[in-house]
């Protein structure tokens, strides 16, 4: 019976199974194709995962164009001092102000901690066991027990390509009370090109047909009687001029303290063709284009005596103030003011473009406050000036 059964069955050949290797699927992707996937990603964490997957991930990963770098904690050198040793110091002023602690990795940290650059050449594993601060991606045990986090400097070590960088810190550095509104960007070279700062003592949402309700945040004027577009008498009186000088050396400060940190990234790499380093409550925005990123290349900014910041030079600056500004989408901004910020030392062309074009103080902010922006520009304006400092 068995021969018979044999003899019904179709011949077939059956062979070797070595015949038939295994394919990866993921082995047929262009790299230009993954490359469009990881500039996509950009996040610095989801690509620190991704150079782990495989060799091919891992020698393509230092070729994204596109890097967003989250910082989650900010160390001053006061904080700092006590776990900082003198290896450490000789990094610079970025290592000792600015470092990354990363959260949710915990491996194969090993090989992560190769890809951004691991100090001393060390090989040991990490200790991602709980303990009293997060560890970091990369981050290695020194010697007395401890944990060495990573810069930012040090995290874009390996990636050799990168032409749009966005750096965002954990928060503003700016304390300012519940309700105020306070919002600034700038733009430098080696030194200050523009700044400007939009600022209101309070604001009031839309909530619903029947109201609104306020968020305020005191201290101005909040009088919405007759407004002919001149700042009221009340404004010089109450502390409302001098509420605003405060949000405006404030800016600037935190402007100038960003900007100086950025010295190691862009003398490294060469390729950047814009940098933005903002925070994650939106209160301030520091760009840089690639005229900007050469300039400070070749002419190196000149630092404040009193702190580590980049020295901010002479200003001109035009302010225009709203007791009371409804803008389109129904907020309402009370003691509204927008302040546009330049050196006194420009160019002829560059004097005679700044009266006549507007645009950069009109679109510094995106909506609602852009709107807001270009409200505000249309009153009257007055001038101010202000000394380096």
């Amino acid at each position: 019976m068995c021969s018979i059964r044999a003899d019904q069955q179709p011949n077939r050949i059956y062979p070797e199974p070595s015949y038939f290797p295994q394919i990866d699927h993921f082995d047929r992707i262009p790299d230009s194709l993954l490359l469009l996937v990881f500039n996509k990603i950009g996040d610095v964490k989801a690509l620190g995962r991704c150079c782990v997957v495989s060799r091919r991930f891992h020698s393509l990963v230092p070729q994204v164009e596109n890097v967003v770098v989250r910082v989650d904690c900010v160390i001053s050198d006061d904080d700092s001092n006590s776990s900082v040793n003198s290896s450490d110091k000789s990094r610079g002023p970025f290592w000792n102000l600015l470092r990354l602690v990363f959260g949710g990795i915990a491996k194969p940290i090993q090989t992560l901690g190769q890809f951004l650059g691991p100090k001393r050449g060390s090989n040991s594993s990490v200790n991602s066991g709980s303990g009293s601060s997060p560890l970091a991606v990369g981050s290695e045990e020194d010697g007395d027990g401890g944990v060495t986090h990573h810069s930012p400097t040090q995290v874009l070590k390996n990636f050799n390509e990168i032409r749009l960088l966005r750096i965002e810190l954990p928060s503003g550095e700016l304390g300012i009370e519940d309700g105020v509104l306070l919002k600034w960007r700038a733009d430098f070279g080696s030194t200050l090109d523009n700044c400007v700062i939009l600022g209101a003592s309070s604001v009031f949402q839309p909530k619903s047909q029947d109201g609104v309700v306020a968020v305020d945040g005191g201290g101005a004027n909040n009088n919405g009687g007759d407004d002919n577009g001149s700042i009221p008498d009340s404004f010089y009186t109450n502390g409302g001029l001098k509420l605003r000088v405060v949000w405006t050396i404030s800016s600037l400060i935190a402007a100038s303290a960003r900007h100086y940190l950025l010295q190691p990234i862009i003398s490294e790499h060469k390729t950047l063709d814009n940098l933005v380093l903002t925070d994650a409550d939106g209160q301030g925005v520091l760009y840089m284009n690639r005229d900007q990123l050469e300039e400070l290349r070749v002419k190196p900014l000149s630092a404040s005596s009193a702190s580590k910041r980049t020295l901010v030079p002479a200003l001109n600056m035009r302010l225009w103030y709203a007791p009371h500004l409804e803008l389109p989408d129904g907020v309402v901004l009370k003691g509204a003011t927008l302040v546009a910020i330049r050196p006194s030392e420009l160019s002829p062309t560059a004097g005679k473009k700044e009266g006549s074009d507007l645009s950069w103080v009109s679109t510094a902010f995106e909506e609602p406050y852009r709107s807001a922006a270009a409200m505000l520009i249309k009153r009257r304006t007055y001038c101010l000036e202000m000394n380096s400092f």
